[in-house]
């Protein structure tokens, strides 16, 4: 079967508003089913990245979201992938009492145990909370050590703002080193196309990743994707498997700069 406009709109809608499709497997009566969207503002995530990704042939079609961030409530660094198509492969976490079925699936980038070992243990309560010492050289991201620049005024040259309440030393902080590794390397915190490609069919083509786009509060429920340009015309792309129907009139907003991210 082919696939329209309208329908992939109605898919985007339901992911919008948390809404299971008809594409998810059906399950048990005591399973739970999420369907999650894109979140720029999200207060356990102090988001750097976000990229999308499209994909489809004559019958099947996949929009993947992808976000990079520091999870606060997790004490790690992560790329968030959520996927809405009709031919997704859902993640499902089994247990005896019900299964948890999502469109979503993460990738770690920084784990808990290497925060805790970069993390400041010199001073004041809150100058040993989510602080980077100055003593670290290398941190390690994925399964590689990197070098770690704890030049707060390079960091700030970029648009990150260094945490200025009991933090003398201008040390920098967890979500900080993500946003600065989203500006100085992004290849090194984004997605690699086997991790996209994980929850997807191996032999769907690739179209295009958007690295830049106009995007609007997740939290906005009375302007759904169908609604809005960006969507129309990734359905567009979708339809006719061609990129050169990505037109965007309105201006690239997504960078972590213009939304308000992991305050809770």
């Amino acid at each position: 079967m082919t696939f329209t406009e309208t329908e992939i709109l109605e898919q985007l809608d339901l992911a919008f508003n948390e809404t299971p499709s008809k594409y998810y497997p059906a399950g048990r009566p005591e399973d739970i089913k999420y369907n999650f969207f894109l979140d720029l503002e999200h207060g356990y995530c102090e988001t750097a990245g976000s990229r999308i990704h499209l994909y489809a042939d004559s019958t099947r079609w996949v929009i993947v979201f992808e976000k990079s961030g520091y999870q606060n409530r997790r004490t790690s660094a992560e790329i968030e992938l959520n996927y809405v198509g009709n031919c997704i492969d859902y993640p499902v976490d089994q247990f005896p009492e019900s299964n948890y079925i999502t469109n979503s699936s993460s990738v770690i980038l920084i784990d808990p145990t290497e925060f805790e070992r970069i993390e400041n243990k010199v001073g004041a309560e809150m100058e040993t909370f989510e602080l980077i010492s100055q003593e670290i050289k290398e941190i390690k991201i994925r399964d590689k050590f990197v070098p770690f620049d704890n030049n707060y005024q390079n960091y700030e040259k970029v648009g990150i703002q260094i945490r200025d309440y009991d933090n003398p030393k201008k040390l920098i902080g967890f979500g900080d080193l993500v946003r600065y590794l989203h500006e100085t390397n992004p290849t090194l915190i984004s997605a690699t196309e086997n991790e996209i490609r994980k929850h997807i069919p191996k032999n769907i083509p690739k179209l295009m990743t958007i690295d830049e786009f106009h995007f609007v509060s997740a939290y906005e429920k009375t302007n759904p994707p169908s609604q809005q340009e960006t969507y129309k015309l990734l359905a567009k792309v979708l339809v006719t498997r061609d990129t050169i129907n990505w037109k965007p009139t309105q201006k690239p907003n997504n960078s972590w700069k213009n939304w308000e991210s992991g305050n809770l």
